[in-house]
């Protein structure tokens, strides 16, 4: 068997205070997560982290800079996660959007909203994200090149 990475992207989206998630229906139960997901074939890094964001909260999402690239080992699941996380900026709502398979709604947590759930995160990458956007981690986009 030949191991690979498990792809996925992810938004890091602040307004007014708040940070935009999903509670989601997992394997592992109901948890919270940042809009996120797995990269498609043939589609680039930047168009899986707008799309997955327009399915799983309706929202549509602009990416302005890259926060980070986080490595995570899944021990129970036996999976290492290579994720690409975000920030921009949300440029309108489908309020009437079906949301993708799982997701029971998007929410508005605070850092100390989500930090007091994080027992209920999909991964410590989703507190550590917030903490990299709070502590100003922004890198460029062009840093990402997409070659298709």
């Amino acid at each position: 068997m030949i191991w690979k990475p498990h792809v996925t992207v992810a938004a890091v989206v602040e307004q007014d205070g708040k940070f935009l998630l999903v509670e989601e229906q997992t394997s592992d139960g109901i948890l919270f997560n940042q809009p996120a997901g797995h990269l498609d074939a043939g589609e680039s890094i930047l168009a899986a982290v707008v799309r997955e964001t327009l399915e799983e909260t309706a929202y549509h999402f602009i990416p302005e800079a890259l926060v980070g690239i986080y490595q995570w080992h899944q021990a129970a699941h036996d999976r290492t996660y290579l994720r690409f996380a975000f920030t921009g900026q949300l440029v309108g709502h489908d309020a009437e959007r079906v949301l993708d398979k799982g997701i029971i709604r998007a929410v508005w947590q605070t850092a100390d909203e989500a930090r007091a759930l994080q027992l209920r995160h999909r991964s410590p990458l989703v507190m550590d994200c917030i903490d990299d956007y709070l502590g100003g981690m922004r890198y460029p986009l062009a840093m990402l090149r997409h070659y298709g």
